[in-house]
Formats: structure tokens, sequence, C-alpha cells
């Protein structure tokens, strides 16, 4: 699976270096319109915490069958030994992608042509702390300039380091394990695991679970991403979900940081209805969650089979919207270019150490950055 959305008119290609001239200069921090984009949030983590919790059902060749539908990527064995260190504390990090590919269901939700390219709209490193009771996120805006690290695809192909170029380039150039040589770069953070799903499984997933109830304090309407909503409560199919998601145009400053406010609390909403359906009741719906969810996830070959996948499924089941401190990578609006944002360093920073250290992270970590104005806008349902 792969991943990541078609390039706006005028703006270079993530993977192309930054080139500004006369004019280029932002004028504030509203951001313009921009093509059509598709993007899935990757719910993984706890998707799989709620659905693929098989233990007790006795059912070997349902087991068997459910690791015929799992993809794994060796991300270890491509990246091999220069990385950071594994934490000591107790602690695991795992980078969850959300993938924009233009082929099979995906480009029927996705709209536009299928390039061929891969692409990931949304990363978020999932911070675990010690005895699993707890969850930092940190949410890493796609269109952050960064200096990528040379690296190596999971094919073999060898690719050279590029200096001011836009964040989800990583994955378009080089897959996974290029997005994750990337983040431990930025982070200093060893990534544990790697968990990736695509538009089809994300609409899919939602429909299983019988949709996502969220209550909206304004009303969200975007064309790009065929969304309608009213202010008020709503139980979100697939369809409805992947346009809340993706949609920027209707809230916020129209940024892609008011679209991650909008995924944050989405994920919340999600891992609150997860935890109450009581699937363990139903051993079909339970299957039925499960067959979906193997078949669009992509895993690091640690969790490439359904026992790995199960056993770290069940170590999140004890950590709830209340225990999960999420934010966004400390970063400003480029001044130079009003459809990217630089990374704040010093603020970064304290994230990053704050974690490595099991930590929660700081309020004064992203005091005074760029938002996105839309926090509070979507909530979990009542």
């Amino acid at each position: 699976m792969s991943a990541e959305s078609t390039p706006d008119p005028a703006i270079p290609d993530p993977g192309q270096s930054r080139t500004i001239g006369p004019g280029s200069r932002g004028k504030g921090r509203r951001r313009k319109p921009r093509a059509k984009r598709r993007r899935a949030l990757l719910v993984a983590a706890w998707s799989a915490a709620g659905i693929v919790v098989l233990g007790g059902t006795g059912a070997g060749v349902v087991l068997y069958q459910l690791n015929g539908n799992l993809q794994s990527v060796d991300i270890d064995q491509v990246l091999g030994v220069d990385r950071p260190a594994r934490a000591d504390n107790g602690s695991q990090n795992i980078l969850v992608l959300g993938s924009d590919t233009r082929t099979g269901g995906n480009k029927k939700l996705g709209g536009g042509a299928d390039d061929g390219t891969a692409r990931s709209d949304t990363a978020m490193v999932l911070h675990i702390h010690k005895g699993h009771k707890k969850a930092s996120v940190v949410s890493i805006p796609r269109d952050t300039l960064i200096d990528r690290p040379e690296c190596t695809d999971t094919d073999g192909g060898e690719h050279p380091a590029a200096n001011d170029v836009m964040f989800n380039s990583a994955y378009s150039t080089g897959g996974a394990a290029c997005a994750v040589k990337t983040v431990e770069s930025i982070s200093g953070l060893r990534m544990d695991h790697y968990l990736e799903v695509d538009f089809s499984g994300f609409q899919q997933l939602i429909d299983e679970l019988g949709g996502v109830d969220v209550t909206t304090t304004e009303a969200i309407k975007d064309p790009d991403s065929h969304l309608d909503l009213p202010a008020g409560t709503h139980t979100l199919g697939g369809e409805q979900a992947l346009g809340l998601v993706r949609t920027r145009h209707g809230v916020g400053d129209g940024s892609d940081l008011g679209r991650i406010q909008l995924q944050q609390a989405f994920v919340k909403a999600l891992v609150d209805q997860v935890k109450d359906i009581g699937l363990l009741g139903n051993p079909q719906k339970l299957y039925d969650i499960a067959d979906t969810a193997t078949k669009t996830v992509t895993t690091d070959s640690d969790l490439g089979s359904v026992n790995s996948l199960m056993s770290f499924a069940t170590g999140l089941k004890g950590i709830g919207p209340a225990n999960m401190h999420m934010v966004t990578m400390p970063v400003v609006y480029d001044p130079a270019d009003p459809n990217r944002v630089l990374l704040e360093k010093a603020k970064a920073d304290q994230v990053w150490t704050a974690l490595k250290h099991d930590r929660a992270v700081p309020d004064s970590a992203t005091e005074g950055t760029a938002t996105g104005g839309a926090e509070g806008v979507v909530n979990a349902g009542e």
C-alpha cells in the first residue's frame, strides 16, 4: 500500500527543493486554496486495539486466513544499525501513516488521475508510555519543509539526501523505510513499529464499525471533500468520516494544520466508540471487522502476523481518550510561501526530548506555534 496526494498547481512537487522568487512571499496566515486533495487518517493503532483482539475464539483456521490478509515491510533490515537506540524505559514509538493511492478502490474515493505515485498525507508518532496506560500522539504536518536524509527503499533502491523539501516527500521517494528514517532523523527517536492504512480501508473500517458519533460545534461545508455537516451531533459513515479527516477549506484557516486538529479529534471519537461497541460479544462482527482490518493494514514485519498484531493491540486496550495527549509537531507558517510550514526546532526538541525520557509533552512546547484554528470544532458524540 502506498500514498500521497496530487501536487497542487504552481506548488513544487514534494520532492522538489523550494525556489523563492519575486512575489512569492506570503501575505498572512490564511492559506491559499489548493486543488482537490485526498487523504486518509490512519487509525490502525486503535482500530487494531478494538478489533483484532481475537484471543479466545479458538479458531485456528480463522487466524490462518487473517494472516494471509496482512502485508508487511521489513523496516529493520532495510535501515540496518545506523539508527537511534531503542528506548530502555518501557515505552514504545510507532509511526502511523495514512496513505492515498490512486488505484483500485482508492481511485474512486480519491478522485484525480492514477499517476502511479505513492504518497502519505497523514503522519503521527504514537508514543506508548511505560505501563501502556497513557499515550502521546505527535502529528507531523505533511507540508513541513525539512532536510530529508539519504535512504534506501525496500527494493534496494538508493535515494540521495535532499534539503528544504516537504516532509511527505520521504514516502513518495523511498516508501515506508524512507519515511521511518526521516522521522527518526527529525525526532532522534527509534520507531519500534510501523502501521499504515489507505483510503478504502479507512472507509470500510468505519462502515464495519457502524459509524462514529461526533459533535460539530459549527457547520462544516467543503465541496472539495464532499462534506456538508450542520452543527450538531452526527453518526458518520465511512464516506463522511473520510470527508471529515481530509477537509481543510471548511474550517479554521484552511490549512493542513486545521485538518490535523480535526483528525486528532476524530481519532479520540473513534477510540471512544471502539471501546464501547462490545465486539467480543459478537463473533461474526468481530470477524468481519478483523478481516477488513487485516486486508487494509500494512505493518512492519515484527507486527506482520495476527498473533503479533493481536498482542500489540491487546496492550493498547487500556488507553482511552482521556489518557491520550495529542499535539502537532511545533511549526510556524513560512513567511516566504503561504503553503508551507517551518519546523520550530527549539520547541520541537522539547517534544522529542520529553518522549525520549517517557514524559508528557510540556505545554510550553506548543505555545505560540501555528495551530490551524480548528480546535474544538469536532468532539466525540454525546
